[in-house]
């Protein structure tokens, strides 16, 4: 018999030489890994990726609670009504503030504080700067009052309470003597939020920051509340001020 041999198939051309697909290196034999938790036993195990630590939110802002200004307020119990002027706004006192009981009135503005939604935000930070502007002598018996709400203001860490907040802490210092001093052995309530936020400035480049004029800008704002707290808390406030931010540097020994 005569077997037929099979057609043989033409030979390749031989400047034909096409690459041939190869799968990269490792991943042929890499199998699906797994995610998991740091500090277990699957940690340890091949081909697990350990999940990363949380996000610690040091400047994530807390959620506000109602405030005991906001209920005076809504039940009428201030002495105050909004007046409008070509100048802006302004509180018209029903009642000379200089007979004002401070004791009462004064931590119920701080606590206003938290407030950031008109006319509440308005009435607490100007009614404040109203009665430490004419408070004198009044003001010294009521700073032990003060400290839990400017700490509780300074603790929701939203941007716009921290710039009224520190903005008031500047006003409170110079508003009546031995005030500084008095302040001092409260700086381990106020000041380590001030630590947070103490590098918060914006780098802006060759532009130009708005925020400077406008005195919005956190970093400065904190670097010049310090300063204040220095120049008016004594001998022992930059002490106390290094012991709890220790990147601040003296602006009376520099």
């Amino acid at each position: 018999m005569v077997v037929e041999k099979a057609a043989a198939s033409p030979p390749a051309p031989l400047g034909d030489r096409r690459p041939q697909k190869q799968e990269p290196l490792g991943l042929a034999k890499k199998s699906r890994q797994q995610v998991t938790d740091g500090f277990t036993v699957e940690a340890l195990m091949k081909n697990t990726v350990v999940r990363g630590p949380p996000l610690a939110g040091a400047f994530k802002e807390r959620p506000t609670k109602p405030t005991a200004f906001r209920k005076f307020y809504e039940r009428g119990d201030f002495p105050i009504a909004l007046e409008h002027d070509t100048k802006g706004n302004k509180i018209a006192w029903k009642v000379e503030i200089e007979k004002l009981d401070y004791h009462y009135y004064l931590p119920l503005f701080f606590d206003g504080l938290c407030e950031m939604t008109f006319p509440c935000e308005f009435f607490a930070r100007q009614g404040i700067h109203d009665m430490l502007e004419h408070g004198g002598n009044k003001i010294l018996p009521v700073i032990p009052q003060l400290i839990i709400p400017i700490k509780n203001a300074l603790s929701l860490r939203n941007r716009q309470v921290l710039c009224i907040t520190l903005k008031v802490l500047q006003h409170l210092v110079v508003s009546a003597d031995m005030v500084g001093e008095a302040l001092v052995p409260y700086y381990r309530q106020i000041l380590p939020v001030l630590n947070i936020f103490k590098n918060m400035n914006v780098n802006s480049g060759d532009g130009i920051d708005y925020s400077q004029q406008k005195r919005e800008n956190i970093g400065d704002l904190i670097q010049e509340t310090l300063e204040a707290f220095e120049r008016c808390g004594g001998e022992t406030a930059y002490i106390n001020i290094k012991y709890m931010i220790p990147t601040y540097q003296s602006c009376i020994l520099n």
